[in-house]
C-alpha cells in the first residue's frame, strides 16, 4: 500500500460507526453531552463505561452515520464546544482517577466562522494544557483520520496508537502539496514526503503500537489490546505516569 493508499484507506467507510466501535469496546456507555458553555457538538461523541470491570471514560469524534448528521459533525470536524466537551470529561475521569480512552478519525478541527469567532484555537490549546498534566492513564487511538491540530487536541496520550486503516499527520497530503508544490494534484507525491502512515510514524517512535482493523470486530479486538495496557498504567505511580507522558513529547 503506498502512502496515499493509505490515506484513501483511512477516509473510507468503515464496517462499523463510532458507535458500534464504543459498544464493543466498554460495557453500559452512557454518554455526556454539551460543554456547559455553549452547547453540544454531535461530531465529539464522550462519555462513561465500564472496560470490564475498570471505569473508563470515552471520548471519540465521529463523521456522522447519516446525510443530516454528517452535515451536523461537518464530516468529523469538531467545533470549540466539542473540545471543551472534551476537556470536561476530562477534567470529571481526572476527579475520579478514570483512565481515558480517546478514539480520533477527524480530517482537522472545523475552519468555520462561527467556531473561529468562539475560540477553535483557544480550545484546543487548553485541552493541549490540560493533556499533559491530567492525573490519570490516557490513551489515544487513531482508527482513520488524524489530521492537524484537531486530531492533537485528542493525542496527547500516556501512549498513543494507530490502526492499520489509519493516518496522522499535521494537514491533508491535498492541503500540504498546495502550500509545498502549489499543485493539489501532487497530492500523492505529498502523503509520500509526510511519512503519515501507520509503519512509518512506528519507526519514528511517534505512536507506540499498531493494532489490526479487523473491520465489524475492531472494538473487540482494541478491548484485549487496551486491557493490559490500562492495568499497567493504572498502577503507574501518577508522578512518574506524568513525567512520562511529558518527557514523550518533549522528544518531538
Amino acid at each position: 500500500m503506498t502512502a496515499y493508499q493509505q490515506v484513501l484507506a483511512a477516509r473510507a467507510p468503515r464496517p462499523y460507526t463510532t458507535r458500534t466501535l464504543i459498544a464493543g469496546l466498554v460495557q453500559d456507555f452512557q454518554a455526556c453531552h454539551g460543554d456547559r458553555v455553549h452547547g453540544d457538538d454531535p461530531a465529539i461523541i464522550g462519555g462513561i463505561g465500564w472496560l470490564n470491570d475498570q471505569p473508563v471514560t470515552v471520548i471519540a469524534t465521529t463523521k456522522g452515520e447519516t446525510l443530516p448528521e454528517r452535515l451536523a459533525t461537518h464530516g468529523g470536524c469538531p467545533e470549540p464546544w466539542g473540545y471543551r466537551k472534551a476537556l470536561r470529561l476530562m477534567r470529571q475521569a481526572e476527579k475520579f482517577h478514570r483512565p481515558i480512552i480517546t478514539l480520533i478519525d477527524t480530517p482537522g478541527a472545523y475552519p468555520g466562522k462561527e467556531a473561529e469567532d468562539n475560540g477553535q484555537a483557544a480550545a484546543i490549546a487548553d485541552l493541549l494544557l490540560a493533556a499533559s498534566t491530567l492525573a490519570t492513564p490516557l490513551v489515544s487511538v487513531l482508527v482513520g483520520e488524524g489530521g492537524s491540530g484537531g486530531a492533537l487536541a485528542l493525542a496527547c496520550g500516556d501512549e498513543v496508537w494507530m490502526s492499520t486503516n489509519s493516518m496522522y499527520a499535521i494537514l491533508s497530503p491535498e492541503g500540504f502539496a498546495s502550500i509545498l508544490f502549489r499543485d493539489v494534484s501532487r497530492a500523492e507525491e505529498a502523503a509520500d514526503l509526510m511519512k503519515l502512515t501507520p509503519d512509518d510514524l512506528l519507526a519514528a517512535g511517534v505512536v507506540e503500537k499498531i493494532v489490526p482493523d479487523s473491520g465489524v470486530g475492531f472494538g473487540a479486538a482494541l478491548k484485549a489490546a487496551l486491557l493490559p495496557t490500562i492495568q499497567r498504567l493504572n498502577a503507574t505511580p501518577l508522578p512518574q505516569l506524568l513525567a512520562q507522558r511529558q518527557a514523550r513529547f518533549r522528544r518531538f
